[in-house]
């Protein structure tokens, strides 16, 4: 009688157990149920009508924006700005370098505001190591050491936006400052959002840009 009473509480712990692991299984698995990822480097949410861009930063590599761009996110400069700019296949000229990418921040949606952004020292991929890759994360400029509010996210590698590339005259190439850790889905709808010569019509709300708390 013991023996037996014994083995059923064994047995209820067992299949308690079970019970407990095929749940949080299916759980995981499920959109939005799994654990957080950690990362070791400030992540922000870019936050749009489609869906939700999680972009790690890294500082270590490119300090000068990374902390310019985020003493931007902290101020609230990026609350409904937009993504603008879009280049693809179609709306380039045939026969050319072409560039695959979405571009986005306040020159549209705030102009006024972005005269009163101080330039950032220009980090080339020579100094930071982060290659223009499939969704990476880079500032966009005119002259080196000119780049302020607007930022572009690559669909494809770019090295022709490495330092030393051929997509700008210069060759000091652009400053790559993350990548794109979730959300690539989400930027590949925006990309195919309707468009006339390079412009997204509309552009496409930026409604925020804000840190992940870790």
């Amino acid at each position: 009688m013991i023996s037996s009473i014994f083995n059923f509480s064994r047995n209820s712990r067992i299949f308690s157990t079970w019970c407990l692991i095929i749940t949080l299984y299916w759980c995981w698995t499920l959109p939005g149920c799994s654990p957080p990822k950690k990362y070791n480097n400030p992540v922000v949410v870019i936050e749009t009508k489609f869906g939700n861009i999680k972009v790690e930063l890294f500082p270590a590599k490119a300090p000068a924006t990374v902390s310019a761009f985020l003493q931007n996110i902290d101020s609230g400069y990026f609350k409904n700005c937009s993504f603008y700019r879009v280049l693809r296949n179609d709306n380039q000229v045939t026969g050319y370098l072409h560039s695959h990418l979405i571009q986005g921040g306040i020159w549209q949606s705030n102009p006024a505001l972005k005269k009163k952004f101080k330039p950032i020292s220009h980090e080339p991929t020579s100094q930071s190591g982060i290659l223009h890759t499939r969704g990476t994360i880079s500032m966009a400029r005119n002259e080196p050491g000119t780049a302020t509010s607007e930022f572009f996210i690559c669909l494809e590698d770019e090295p022709g936006f490495d330092f030393g590339g051929q997509n700008n005259p210069d060759g000091a190439g652009y400053a790559a400052f993350g990548n794109v850790v979730e959300g690539m889905d989400v930027v590949e709808r925006i990309y195919h959002q309707p468009e006339d010569q390079q412009q997204f019509t509309p552009p496409v709300t930026i409604l925020n840009i804000e840190r992940l708390q870790q």
